[in-house]
Formats: structure tokens, sequence, C-alpha cells
């Protein structure tokens, strides 16, 4: 019992003074550690109201009541939306509810990667970091391929990885200062330019442009099922802020031709659909990793830097606002 005891006291005592000795250590970890939980206060603040204006925003999109043979201005706007148009977002950074990651991302993005207006560009204002690609739905019922509430639009995200939601979904759920249209016309296709009197009749194209339409949907479908499955696979969610950081820094030191990472990640799978369905020009490996989004302001046929560059007599029609909730 007396050999236990003198144990215990010894081992006491060395617990002691090691306590002493590590204290000045110790007093410094806590001061750091008191200094960044205060730093991070403001952080934590701002990424608790973003997701309570998600959540919140997700519920009024979900229990919206809908009029039948009423529609919404973004009711009219999908319906003249096909697969293969473009669909450019000014997003606004504070509202990104995926992270500090995400809205630093999208910060850099504006700051980096985003032109000042020098009258080459097809719309007249917006800083366009963000972006997507219209593909056809995953329902296969008959019919569904020719039903405008079947569109999808299929994009890179932080908080999901890349995802395919329902297109008239995504505009609603949208806080972007302004999101652009971008219509993707194939050659022999007659698409009007004003999205709101409506498109031409399909029964008035010729075999080989329907034929066009067809293989264009196809390759669509096949490229969003492929990279659905590989973004669940690679765990891109958790990646895709990272990239968006790092490309951004990679533009601003013109170090991004030496690096197999894209400019912009969100631009680099649109540019990559496009190619994939035989609208865009595939002129070498890393054209899609060095594309920005506001590369898509400018038409290719006009300029060859800083512009996607379609192949012969597919074109972009004029951008179509879908909405501008503000100019600021």
């Amino acid at each position: 019992m007396k050999k236990m005891a003198s144990q215990r006291r010894f081992f006491q005592q060395f617990i002691t003074n090691l306590s002493k000795r590590r204290r000045p250590r110790t007093k410094l970890a806590l001061q750091l550690s008191a200094s960044a939980a205060v730093a991070s206060m403001p952080i934590m603040y701002w990424s608790h109201n973003a997701r309570k204006e998600r959540a919140e925003r997700e519920h009024e999109v979900a229990t919206r009541i809908r009029i039948p043979s009423v529609q919404t201005i973004d009711d009219l706007m999908v319906e003249k939306c096909q697969p293969g148009d473009v669909i450019l977002f000014d997003r606004r950074s504070e509202c990104c509810a995926a992270g500090f990651s995400a809205a630093l991302g999208c910060l850099l993005g504006k700051t980096i990667l985003c032109d000042e207006e020098d009258g080459t560009r097809s719309v007249e204002r917006g800083s366009y970091e963000h972006c997507g690609v219209v593909v056809p739905g995953l329902s296969d019922a008959q019919g569904a391929q020719h039903d405008s509430s079947n569109l999808c639009l299929l994009e890179a995200t932080s908080g999901n990885g890349i995802v395919c939601r329902p297109l008239l979904t995504r505009l609603e759920m949208s806080r972007s200062r302004s999101v652009m249209l971008l219509p993707l016309s194939c050659p022999g296709e007659h698409r009007q330019q004003d999205v709101i009197t409506g498109l031409e009749d399909e029964s008035e194209l010729s075999e080989k442009t329907k034929f066009l339409k067809k293989t264009m949907n196809d390759e669509l479908i096949k490229f969003r099922d492929k990279w659905l499955t590989d973004s669940q696979s690679q765990g891109y969610e958790n990646q895709h802020s990272y990239l968006s950081i790092m490309g951004a820094f990679l533009y601003l030191t013109n170090l991004y031709p030496t690096f197999p990472i894209p400019v912009s990640p969100s631009a680099w799978l649109v540019v990559s659909a496009l190619q994939e369905c035989g609208a865009a020009m595939k002129l070498n490996e890393k054209q899609a990793q060095q594309t920005r989004v506001e590369d898509f302001t400018r038409d290719g046929r006009f300029f060859e830097k800083n512009s996607v560059r379609l192949r012969p007599g597919w074109k972009f029609l004029s951008p179509v606002a879908m909405r501008e909730t503000s100019v600021s």
C-alpha cells in the first residue's frame, strides 16, 4: 500500500511539474485560439444566415402555389429554352450557402476573371463567373423530350458537385443579380431572335437539321450521365471551391497554361459538353480548361481570343435577359 501511495505521489508531482513547464505554451495556444475564434465569428454568422436564407428559399419554391394555365415569367423563359443553350449567372458572393470557400471562389472569379466593359461583349453589364448548359431531363416518359418542363441545367457547384436540376426550379432558386440566356442555333435552324415571341416550328426544319439536333440531344444525355456518375464517385463537391480559387490565382499569375487546372470549372464543364455534342470546336486539349465564363459573351466568329469558338454553321443568338434584379 505504501509503495502504491508513493507511486501515486510521484506521478502527481510529475504531472504538476509538466504543467508548470508548459504553462507559457499553453497560454499562447489559448490566446491564439481565442483570437482565431473572435476573427471567425463574423464568418460563422454570415454562413449561418446564408444557409438559413437558402433553406427559406427552398421551402418557398417547394410550397409555391401554381395556378393552372397561369404562367410566370420564368415559365415563359423555360418554354423557349432548348438543349445546348448556355445560361450565364452574375451571382452574389454573399449569398453562397456552400461555405466560406465557395464565397471566396465566387468573389475571386468576379475580381480576376471578369473583364471591364470594353465594347466587345454581347452583354452590356454584369460580371458573369458561373454558367450551366441546358440538357434533356431525366424523365424518359413518352413525349418528355419535347416537354420544356423536363429540361434541366447541368452545372458544377460547390455544395453538391456536378448536378442536373430542373431548369424552372433552378431559375426560381437563383438569387443572382443577372441571369442571361445564350440560345444555341445549329446549321439550318432559324431560331427567332426574340425568345418571348417564340421559336420556329420544328416541322419546318430539314431532315439534316433534325438529325443534327437529335444527335446533339443524344450526346448531351450521354455527357450528363457520365459526369453525374463521375462527380459522385470522385467526390467533386469537395473539390470545386478549391479548383475555382486555384484557377483564379493561376490566371492572375499567368501560369494557367502550365498546370492542368481549369481556370473556371463551370465554364470548363459547359465547353466540354458543347464539344462532345459537336457544337464547339476542339482546337487543343487545354481549350476547355482555359475558358472563362466571360468568353461566352464574345462572338467566336469575330474574336479568336477570349471567346468560345463554335463549329461552322453553329452560333449563339443574341443574349436574352432571363432575370435582371440589380445593375449594381
